[in-house]
Order: structure tokens, then sequence, then C-alpha cells
């Protein structure tokens, strides 16, 4: 009863969007334990429940006195969020865990983010930590997601000069089968193609192809997914691999190809709110999350691959050794695809390219 009465309270206060937001419950596991003004743990986060739910679930064992709310919220309605909530006076997450590195670096930058050293700082990379203020957790690979059997006897393009080829062929049989993410919605969609833009000079060649094939585009790695588990799409292009390493035991139809001619690696990214609800609360996450028993469930029941190294990885993770990587840095140098002018001349591009008006 208190932590209904609690939700009911803490979603009029912050004027949830159902649009936005799915909540998810986690009640305490030794609720005889809670003092009665004790709050809940609040969670902001891109991740999809069913990828952390395993996580949040071997927390609950190390924190059984804590009632849990995890928000599954898009990138940019997150980011959005945590700013409007502040601003208001209003409390918000305790710890808020995304996809989008560009965001949560400017959440930071801009000082929603407060200081905080976690009790196994000295584990992580350099690049993961940026100012004790937002920390890469996992370390994932950016992918191709194909059908198996529609690519039965035929090549599986596996660089993006490979990709065009296929593409500019245009197969009848690929028409309005393949996708994306849609960037002016996805905040990771963005940052990809914008690495993209960067590092492979037909990007606009490749995107112009897709639209010639009839290019769906997506706001979750999910969704997409889905229809590719399905037969509905047969390949999608720049999508988390750990979310589609998930489905592989479960979706035999599935198949993930780590572009040969460079892969990018991208970190969740976690930070506390300076307008935590329980900033206490966000530490015993975050502490977690960093932690060695935190990093192995991430990396074998999430499989996201753990920031802290030496972790044993799941049967059929993806390896990431002897690979074309390009990882993206945990920092300030992510701000330049945030820049408005940059960001709206991309989107314009884009758009042009995709013939949307």
């Amino acid at each position: 009863m208190r932590l209904r009465l609690f939700v009911i309270l803490y979603l009029l206060g912050v004027g949830v969007n159902p649009l936005q937001a799915k909540e998810f419950l986690f009640p305490a596991l030794s609720p005889q334990s809670i003092e009665e003004d004790a709050l809940p743990l609040i969670i902001y986060s891109t991740t999809d429940i069913e990828v952390i739910r395993p996580v949040i679930q071997d927390f609950q064992q190390t924190a059984p006195e804590l009632d849990i709310i995890y928000h599954d919220i898009q990138s940019v309605a997150l980011y959005e969020r945590v700013i409007e909530e502040t601003k208001k006076g209003n409390k918000t997450a305790d710890l808020v865990l995304s996809s989008a590195m560009d965001l949560q670096i400017k959440l930071a930058n801009d000082g929603y983010a407060a200081s905080y050293s976690p009790a196994n700082r000295s584990s992580l990379p350099s690049w993961a930590n940026w100012r004790d203020e937002a920390f890469g957790v996992t370390v994932e690979p950016v992918v191709i997601v194909y059908n198996k059997p529609f690519f039965k006897g035929k090549k599986i393009p596996k660089t993006r000069s490979d990709l065009l080829d296929l593409l500019e062929d245009q197969p009848d049989a690929l028409f309005g089968r393949i996708a994306t993410y849609d960037v002016t919605m996805s905040g990771l969609g963005f940052l990809f193609l914008s690495r993209d833009i960067e590092l492979y000079s037909a990007t606009w060649d490749l995107v112009r192809a897709m639209r010639q094939n009839g290019l769906k585009t997506y706001s979750s790695t999910g969704e997409i997914l889905d229809h590719i588990a399905k037969g509905r799409i047969v390949l999608g292009y720049n999508l988390l691999g750990s979310y589609a390493l998930s489905r592989l035991k479960k979706e035999p139809t599935v198949g993930v190809i780590l572009p040969e001619d460079y892969t990018l690696v991208m970190s969740r990214i976690a930070l506390i709110p300076r307008a935590a609800q329980s900033a206490k609360n966000g530490q015993i996450f975050l502490n977690y999350l960093l932690s060695i028993r935190g990093q192995t469930e991430l990396m074998q029941k999430a499989r996201l691959n753990a920031v802290i190294p030496g972790i044993k990885s799941a049967e059929g993770q993806l390896q990431l050794e002897g690979r074309a990587l390009r990882p993206i840095t945990v920092g300030t140098s992510l701000l330049v695809y945030l820049d408005q002018l940059k960001r709206r001349r991309v989107i314009k591009r884009w758009k042009r390219a995709l013939k949307i008006k």
C-alpha cells in the first residue's frame, strides 16, 4: 500500500506522459524492514525492461529493502524530462542510464549531474569516467542485423561498401524490408549517423540507397528486431549489438554482423542527477552497476559487454578482440554532435536524402 500510494503521488507530481515512458514497479523483497518514510529507488533509462530486468532483480538481492520504480523512456524524452523537472524545482530520478551518450554528457556539462566517486572507480578505464559525474557502464558494438532465412544462399554484406552495393542492385525482394533509427526521434540514432559521416565518406550515398529500397525508420532497436525475427524486415543498419545478441538464442532467424570496415562501440552512461529524489539510492545502484557482481550480471544476463576488463563473458557473447573498433569516448567531444546548427544541418540533409518534407 505504501509503495502504491507513493507511485500514484509521484506520477501525478511529474506529469508522466504515457506515450514517452513505461513504468515498471519492483516491490522490495523485505518490506518488513522498510522504514515508513523510506524512498524508493527511481531509475530513468533507455534500456528495454526485458534486457535490464534480470540485473534489477539481482540488485534487489543486495538491497532487499528498496522499492524500485523503473522508467523505460526514449533518449530525447529522458533528457528533456530531467531538465524540465529540475528547472521546475521538482525532484527527478535517482539514477539516469542512457545509451544516448551525447545527451548524457550534455546533462552533466550543463550542471544537471552530481559528482560522486563510486566504490569501484579505480577499475574503470580512464575513458569511461568524466569528472566523476558521468560513467560508462557497458561496451557495446553497433551492428548490422539480418534475417537468416532471407539471406540463405545470398551474399551477406560485411562492410558498408558491401551494403551499398547490395542496395544499389535494388533487389525486388528487399524493397520495404530494411530499417534503421529515425534520427529525428532517436538521440542514439543521430549519434551513430554523425559518427558515420565522419568515418565513411559515402554515408549519404548509403542513406539515399536505403531510401530507394523503401527504408523504414523506427525509434527503438527492439521494434526493428521484432520485425527482423518475423521476416517483415530483413536488414537493420546501425543497431545495438547487445540487444541483437539477446535475441539469438530465442530467435534463430536473427543474424548479427560486426562491420569489418569499422565497428562503432558505444557505452551506456550512468549519472546521478543533482535534483535526485534520493541521491543515496542513486549511489547504491551506481556502485552495484560498477561492481564485479553488477558487471557480471550486465555481461551474462543482459548481454551488455562489461566496461571493466576481465569480466567473464557469456556463451555466445559478441567477441570484440581483433575487430576494427571505433569507440565513442565518454567526454565533451560528444557535445559536437549536439551543436544546434550542426544538428539542423544533418537533420535537413537526412530529410532531403529520404525525400521527407
